[in-house]
């Protein structure tokens, strides 16, 4: 206890919005429940971890730590529980005569231990145990205040993993008003006055004492929660108080949930006219009268978001899918699934596909190289820091779904839901991923369905940010001395031939990368009645049970020869003809093949209702296609060039002076299904920002040849320079980010004043729409700086043999993008494997006509990883 009692002063007591990891690993997906020793959390920072990386990239030697063991046990009346679902008379869940929840099979014992430890004292760098007691309510009263309450205040907080689920919640939901009869609440001077001690509050109407407590704030009655509509819920002492009362005094307040930050109290209006969640701005003064101090309290019981947001956390998200096969369920490295986290299988499946070991390149950057987690160097970030740090989150994921560390029992079968799944020793709940990755994006730090294509491109986005911001923590780099990002793996230019009608002479040109390719579905050459097929039924039976008309087949061929047919621009603008305007013939093939091609096809038009549908298609992809037929060959001998100009020289001359495109606007209309080049076309023709007029436009466009190809390169401000940047600066800046031109990197310098560091971070700020945001920047264009090379890409993009192998699908069921479910398929040692969330099993029919996305690995790489991963 001495040692214990001399590191008491440093340890804090956590408020009720500091983050709190109590239930999980910041490394891993280690929790309570799945080791023997649990994790340990930091009695000063709050940081829970495995023991062993406790001190990881932390200055103290010494520090103080509550452990939390936790082990899920089987009741000891388990059968004779079981023999009562034969009998279920009640369509409820944990009532009597309704079915069993998991409170009804299985308790939770926790335990919990007062440790100090100290680092590197046993010579092998791990953290040894100087000291360790018990912690319970037999044994609390013996060690120091200071201690107590800072332990109280972690196993009582909600945790970051709930605070996480309740800020994407709340963002969902609307903001809580400020009741309208909090001012002029009539209060009763009565003489009550509320205990300080929880355990001397029960309910006045039953005599029960739960965690659902609710304290009137006119009459100071202590009452029960509601009950709910199937028998379970709490006693409704509360509410039955208010109606026999004469409904006068409405506002309650939960007990429990009361601190010194009086924002984190539960209030609740039963009026009928608000009968909600409240904010009562006069709640200090309403308590003081009934003897409530503030100083010092502490949140003892969940507020109701929170257990709203853990009820959520529950439910089954299933959805039909290979309906009426009899799937084997799978288990072991790279075939674990992942909790879904509320409309959270957008992102389950995109990460599956990256992240589960089927793209060993990022396998071999992120998994764990050696047995010991804590020799990772991206590991090496303090626990404090670890939750927000996004490579040390792709690391923990990417080490959950391969090493099989966290592999469970394997069910008997995924067409019944078996409650043992829900097993937390067996669970990935990846929130800590999703919140670093969406924190900042208006749609992704939600709990609201997205787009899983719009969400793989951000996600790229962000990693490519963290990988060149790493500070050498990768430590691998290619022959250049430039580090390869994981874009790379998937990142293609097109080069684009303009013919001019006028002389026939033909400019060549390469767009910037891309990572997602999306394809047209020409509807005009789809066949209903292919000899080779089976009929095809639509998803859904029509009216009465009967079958739908038989759904017409596009093959994958068709939707590649109208991505790369000719188009015809009628005003592009020569400078050569002296700015002449005269039609031209644009012709767009690849510039490289990427080592993995993922393709997007836009099932989604617009309808006559101006809203999207899914158009009613099956495509026909075989496993192998060949892109060598559109691979580009640029100058031939005989032709004659355009004379050199400086890029977006030749742009439309309706387009000349383009309209910064407003990032909502385009959010709006990617929401919808349509792509960003589209939506980014339809916003510039309408002047940047009318929605509505956009969709018009969209509506009138979208069959367009050219409606989903990259803008002409004039129809952004590429040639937004400056002459008073320094030019060794632009050069180390294109050379080491990679991504970006000379003339962006120019622009943003300039808008920083010079400063390389607030340009780096500007650049990847706005890489969402960047062209537009350097255009909206206004900066003078003329420059007289020499082209040295900075302005191209120093870091050539992978390419091959042009053919590929299908190897992973994601498919959705729904009228749209932002709706509906996400389901991902991936090919695992020649076997298709489907991941719906959680469940992993043997596809027998995996739905390669109805995918949203395809991803293709270039054949030539197959068994030949990249060295620069």
């Amino acid at each position: 206890m001495e040692r214990i009692a001399a590191l008491a002063s440093t340890t804090r007591i956590a408020t009720p919005h500091e983050p709190v990891t109590n239930s999980e690993c910041v490394y891993t997906f280690h929790s309570p429940y799945t080791t023997d020793g649990g994790i340990v959390v930091n009695l000063a920072t709050f940081a829970g971890t495995l023991q062993e990386l406790a001190f990881v990239n932390s200055p103290d030697d010494t520090a103080l730590f509550l452990r939390i063991r936790k082990k899920r046990v089987t009741k000891n009346n388990l059968d004779e529980e079981q023999s009562k679902t034969e009998g279920v008379t009640k369509l409820g869940v944990g009532v009597e005569g309704g079915f069993q929840s998991d409170a009804d099979k299985y308790e939770t014992i926790s335990n919990y231990s007062i440790v100090v430890l100290r680092k590197d004292a046993n010579g092998d760098g791990k953290p040894r145990v100087v000291a360790e007691l018990d912690y319970n309510e037999d044994t609390k009263g013996s060690f120091p205040e200071e201690v107590t309450r800072s332990a109280d205040s972690i196993i009582n907080h909600a945790g970051l993993a709930v605070q996480q689920d309740l800020k994407a919640w709340e963002l969902d939901d609307e903001p809580k008003p400020v009741s309208k009869y909090a001012e002029t609440l009539p209060f009763v001077d009565n003489g009550v006055k509320v205990s300080a001690n929880p355990a001397e509050w029960k309910c006045e109407k039953t005599g029960e004492k739960t965690d659902h407590l609710w304290l009137n704030l006119s009459d100071g009655f202590i009452g029960g929660g509601r009950k709910n509509w199937d028998g379970s819920g709490g006693t409704n002492g509360a509410l039955d108080h208010f109606i026999e009362t004469g409904e006068k005094y409405p506002l309650v307040v939960k007990l429990g949930t009361i601190t010194e930050d009086i924002t984190t109290a539960d209030c609740y209006s039963y009026a009928k006219d608000e009968d909600g969640p409240v904010l009562v701005p006069n709640l200090k003064e309403l308590l003081e009268k009934r003897g409530i101090r503030l100083a010092g309290l502490q949140k003892t019981v969940k507020s109701t978001a929170e257990l709203e947001v853990e009820l959520n956390a529950t439910y089954a998200f299933d959805a039909i899918t290979e309906a009426g096969a009899h799937l084997v369920p799978i288990a072991g490295p790279g075939l674990h699934g992942l909790q879904n986290l509320g409309n959270s299988c957008y992102m389950n499946s995109v990460v599956q596909m990256l992240f589960s070991g089927l793209i060993p390149e990022i396998s071999s950057r992120y998994g764990i190289k050696c047995s010991d987690i804590s020799k990772s160097s991206l590991v090496s970030v303090s626990p404090a820091h670890a939750s927000d740090d996004l490579l040390c989150q792709i690391n923990k994921l990417v080490y959950g779904l391969t090493s099989g560390e966290f592999r469970g029992p394997i069910p008997e079968s995924v067409e019944v839901s078996d409650i043992s799944s829900s097993d937390p020793k067996y669970r990935l709940a990846p929130r800590m991923f999703k919140h670093v990755v969406g924190k900042d994006h208006i749609d992704f730090r939600t709990g609201q369905q997205q787009d899983a294509a719009q969400y793989f491109q951000y996600l790229l986005e962000k990693i490519d940010r963290a990988e060149l911001c790493a500070d050498g923590r990768l430590n691998i780099k290619n022959s250049s001395g430039c580090l390869h990002v994981t874009s790379h793996l998937f990142s293609y230019k097109t080069e684009t031939r303009l013919v001019c009608e006028a002389d026939h002479m033909i400019k060549y040109r390469q767009s910037p990368p891309e990572t997602l390719l999306t394809l047209r579905i020409p509807m005009p050459q789809a066949k209903s009645d292919a000899p080779d097929l089976k009929r095809q039924r639509s998803e859904e039976p029509g009216e009465g049970g009967k079958e739908k008309n038989e759904v017409p087949t596009v093959s994958f061929d068709e939707c590649l020869a109208a991505w790369s047919a000719s188009t015809t621009i009628d005003d592009c603008r020569w400078p050569h003809l002296q700015n002449a305007v005269s039609r031209a013939t644009s012709t767009t093939r690849f510039a490289n093949f990427p080592r993995y091609l993922l393709v997007q096809m836009q099932r989604y038009q617009l309808g006559d209702d101006w809203q999207p549908h899914k158009i009613e298609v099956d495509i026909d992809v075989p496993e192998e296609i060949s892109l060598k037929g559109l691979k580009g060959t640029g100058p031939q001998e005989g032709e004659i060039l355009v004379p050199h100009e400086p890029e977006g020289s030749i742009v439309s001359a309706t387009v000349q002076n383009t309209p910064a495109v407003d990032e909502n606007a385009l959010a709006q209309l990617m929401d919808m299904g349509f792509s960003m080049n589209g939506s980014k076309r339809a916003l510039m023709a309408v002047g940047g920002s009318d929605v509505e007029a956009a969709m018009n436009w969209v509506f009138e466009h979208n069959s367009d040849p050219d409606f989903n190809d990259p803008l002409p390169d004039g129809d952004v401000a590429a040639s937004v320079v400056s002459s008073d940047v320094d030019e060794g600066v632009v050069t180390s800046l294109v050379e080491n980010l990679g991504c970006f031109t000379g003339d962006q990197v120019r622009a943003a310098l300039k808008h920083c004043d010079g400063a390389s560091d607030r340009a780096a971070d500007w650049l990847f700020s706005h890489m969402d729409d960047l062209d537009a945001a350097i255009a909206s920047l206004g900066i003078n264009t003329s420059t007289n700086a020499p082209d040295n090379g900075a302005e191209k890409n120093s870091r050539p993009l992978d390419d091959g043999d042009g053919k590929y192998a299908l190897i992973g699908l994601i498919s959705h069921i729904g009228k749209n993008t932002s709706s509906g479910h996400y389901v991902c398929h991936l090919k695992k040692d020649g076997k298709w494997v489907i991941f719906n969330d959680e469940k992993v099993a043997l596809s027998e029919h995996p739905p390669v006509k109805h995918a949203y996305m395809y991803l293709f690995q270039r054949s030539d790489s197959l068994g030949s990883p990249h060295p620069g991963f």
